[in-house]
C-alpha cells in the first residue's frame, strides 16, 4: 500500500510537470515546427500569399535550377562570406597566437575578450548605420582621413557604390562583427591543449611556426570545423547587413550585394511580387545547398584529422 501511494504521488507530480512544459511545447510546435512543414508544402504550389494554393509539383524547383538571377545572388553570397571567413579566422588566429605566446606577456585577457566580442552584441542596424556614416564617399570620416593623407584627395573611394568593392566591404563588416566570437572559441581550444606538447616540441628544437602548424592547428581542427560550419550556415543566410547597406532587395550597386535571402525576400514579401511558392522553393533549395556543403566540409575535415 505504501509503495502504491508513492507511485500515485510520483505520477501526479509527472502530470504537473507536463502541464508546466506544455506552453513551451505548444509554442515550439506552432512557431517552429509548423512553419517548416508549411513552407515545404508551399514550395510545391503556386501560392501567391492569398487564396488557395494549387499543387504544381517540382516546377518551382526546376525554375530555381534554371534561374540565373538566383545563382548570381548565390555567387554574391559566397563572395561576401568567403572574404568574411578568411578575414575573420585570420584575425582570430593571429590574436590567439599573440595572446597565447609567452613572449608577448599580454595581461588582461578577460578585458580583451569582452572588447573583441562587443561588436557581436551591437544591433545590426546600428552597425550598418555606423559603417555607412564612416565610409560615406562624400563626407565619411575614412575618406576625409585618406584625403588628408593625400591618398584619395581628388577621387574619394565609393565604398558602397562600387560593385567591385561593395561585396568585400560588407564581408569586412561581417568579419569585424564575428572575429571576437571566433577568437574566444579558438582561445578556449588552445588553452585546452596540454602544455606538454609545446614543451616537448620546444625541447626538440621546433620553432614557433612549426609548433603552430604541426601541433596547434591539428589539435584545433574540431574548433575550426565548428567555426567553419556555423559561419557557413550563417553566411549563406546573410540578409541584414547587405540589405541595410544597399538600401533594398535589389542589392545595388549593380546587384552585387543581393544575397540569396534578399532574393527570397523579394519574391516572398515585397508588395506586388506575390510568388510565395517560389520563395519557399528558394528557401528549401538553399537549405539543400547548405546541407551538402556542410557535409562535404565535415568529411574533408574528418579525413584530414584521421590522416
Amino acid at each position: 500500500m505504501i509503495n502504491d501511494r508513492k507511485v500515485n504521488k510520483l505520477g501526479r507530480r509527472n502530470n504537473w510537470a507536463y502541464l508546466f512544459v506544455a506552453p513551451f511545447i505548444i509554442t515550439f510546435l506552432i512557431f517552429s515546427v509548423y512553419p517548416v512543414f508549411r513552407t515545404l508544402y508551399l514550395s510545391f504550389t503556386n501560392y501567391k500569399g492569398f487564396g488557395t494554393p494549387n499543387f504544381v509539383g517540382v516546377d518551382n524547383y526546376e525554375r530555381v535550377v534554371g534561374d540565373k538571377f538566383f545563382w548570381r545572388a548565390f555567387g554574391n553570397t559566397i563572395k561576401i562570406w568567403g572574404f568574411n571567413i578568411v578575414l575573420q579566422l585570420g584575425t582570430a588566429l593571429l590574436l590567439t597566437i599573440v595572446f597565447n605566446d609567452i613572449k608577448y606577456k599580454i595581461k588582461g585577457l578577460g578585458f580583451f575578450r569582452a572588447v573583441f566580442y562587443l561588436p557581436n552584441i551591437i544591433a545590426t542596424t546600428s552597425v550598418a548605420f555606423l559603417f555607412k556614416t564612416l565610409f560615406d564617399w562624400r563626407y565619411g570620416t575614412v575618406n576625409q582621413l585618406l584625403a588628408a593623407m593625400g591618398i584619395s584627395e581628388n577621387s574619394p573611394i565609393n565604398w558602397t557604390g562600387n560593385s567591385a568593392i561593395a561585396p568585400y566591404f560588407v564581408g569586412g563588416i561581417g568579419a569585424w562583427m564575428w572575429f571576437g566570437n571566433s577568437f574566444i572559441l579558438l582561445m578556449a581550444g588552445v588553452q585546452g591543449i596540454s602544455k606538454d606538447y609545446f614543451e616537448a616540441a620546444a625541447i626538440d628544437g621546433a620553432g614557433r611556426w612549426k609548433i603552430f602548424s604541426k601541433i596547434t592547428i591539428p589539435l584545433l581542427r574540431p574548433i575550426l570545423l565548428y567555426v567553419g560550419i556555423t559561419s557557413l550556415i550563417g553566411g549563406l543566410q546573410m540578409f541584414d547587413i547587405p540589405f541595410l547597406i544597399s538600401g533594398g532587395t535589389h542589392g545595388n550597386p549593380s546587384g552585387s550585394l543581393q544575397t540569396v535571402i534578399m532574393y527570397l525576400y523579394k519574391f516572398g514579401f515585397e508588395v506586388g511580387t506575390n510568388q510565395v511558392g517560389y520563395a519557399a522553393a528558394i528557401a528549401y533549395s538553399l537549405f539543400a545547398i547548405i546541407l551538402v556543403i556542410s557535409i562535404v566540409q565535415y568529411k574533408l575535415m574528418r579525413e584530414k584529422e584521421d590522416y
